[in-house]
């Protein structure tokens, strides 16, 4: 039995978007299926607490919205329609902003492999980007993604990169949220062993700088095309 949709009531582009992605529990079913199409099972299985009918009701609503496609069958995944995926980027916005808000990983909370790859895209700062093109794989648990510079243009791309790296990192999920959180260091989590690094130390460096880790300062030769 579906209800009445609440609203706020206000002629105002927020409140609008607010109407739609506002509820508990909305903007985290758009976390997971920015990453690609998800089974209802699947939903349920990355996001713990949310309850069956709960999800089932998010759903539905988004799908009457227009911002998810409903599968066809049981193989198909709930997959964001062009007007959902424009969600990314304020998706991301937010992810960054609330970083500056993460306290310490309490066993309480849960953290996924695959929220990396969002947090990763959250990092990136294309203004760092480094003259030189070059790739950066990491290892995040079982995950595996990359960020691909070509002609100053940064991109992440899940898996693994298809020739060499410059730099391979491989840590642990909650690791990786803390770094990007600046509440750890690269270096401290390398001097504390829950994060191995492999490559040139400028390449760190410039990927370092790309993430908003180190000033982009400390990056130097950020755009030296000699700097190997």
């Amino acid at each position: 039995m579906s209800h009445a949709r609440r609203n706020y009531g206000q002629y105002c582009g927020l409140a609008s978007a607010l109407d739609v992605v506002g509820e508990r529990w909305t903007l985290l079913i758009i976390r997971e299926l920015l990453m690609g199409p998800r089974r209802y099972g699947e939903l349920l299985a990355e996001l713990p607490g949310i309850g069956t009918n709960l999800l089932a009701e998010r759903l539905r609503s988004l799908v009457e919205m227009g911002v998810l496609t409903k599968p066809a069958s049981r193989d198909q995944g709930y997959e964001l329609t062009e007007l959902g995926r424009r969600l990314r980027e304020p998706v991301l916005l937010l992810a960054r902003w609330g970083m500056s808000f993460l306290g310490a990983p309490g066993e309480d909370l849960e953290v996924r492999p695959h929220w990396g790859f969002l947090a990763v895209q959250a990092m990136i700062d294309p203004a760092r980007a480094s003259d030189l093109d070059e790739v950066y794989e990491f290892h995040v648990d079982d995950v595996v993604f990359h960020i691909s510079v070509e002609r100053r243009v940064p991109h992440a791309v899940e898996g693994p990169a298809a020739g060499p790296c410059a730099m391979v990192a491989r840590t642990d999920a909650k690791t990786f949220v803390e770094i990007g959180a600046q509440r750890l260091t690269p270096f401290e989590a390398l001097a504390s062993g829950r994060l191995e690094l492999s490559g040139a130390p400028d390449a760190v460096m410039r990927a370092s700088a790309l993430l908003g880790l180190i000033p982009a300062t400390e990056a130097a030769p950020l755009g030296a095309a000699g700097a190997r």
